[in-house]
């Protein structure tokens, strides 16, 4: 499975954007996903994921209320809406895929990552 996350760029706080996450592959529906996000000088957090079918999802404490991860399995792609956004927020955010039915919140059980895309909110 090959990954190209997009839609990352610059906003001011409060604002929203939408990240998008294409797989290539035609087994993206036995895909859980996840999204991660690495702010400069720090290590990778866990931000949210959602289960092969759509039917689950999980977000980190800091996101939640804020984020939803959805995903369209017929395009192949998983989005993740970020809404009020923080300067705390920035970061390169990256998807990743585990073929299975369970989304963990540990990067290392992802078998697959995307190259990220950089959000940055300013004040």
């Amino acid at each position: 499975v090959q990954l190209q996350a997009s839609g990352g760029g610059l906003v001011q706080a409060g604002g929203s954007l939408r990240l998008s996450c294409a797989a290539s592959g035609r087994a993206f529906g036995l895909y859980a996903m996840g999204w991660f996000r690495q702010a400069p000088g720090k290590e990778r957090e866990f931000v949210a994921a959602i289960s092969w079918s759509g039917g689950s999802t999980y977000y980190a404490d800091s996101v939640k209320g804020r984020f939803t991860i959805s995903r369209d399995n017929a395009k192949n792609t998983v989005y993740l809406q970020m809404n009020s956004l923080k300067p705390e927020d920035t970061a390169v955010y990256y998807c990743a895929a585990r073929r299975g039915h369970s989304y963990p919140t540990e990067d290392h059980e992802y078998d697959y990552w995307g190259q990220g895309t950089l959000v940055t909110v300013s004040s």
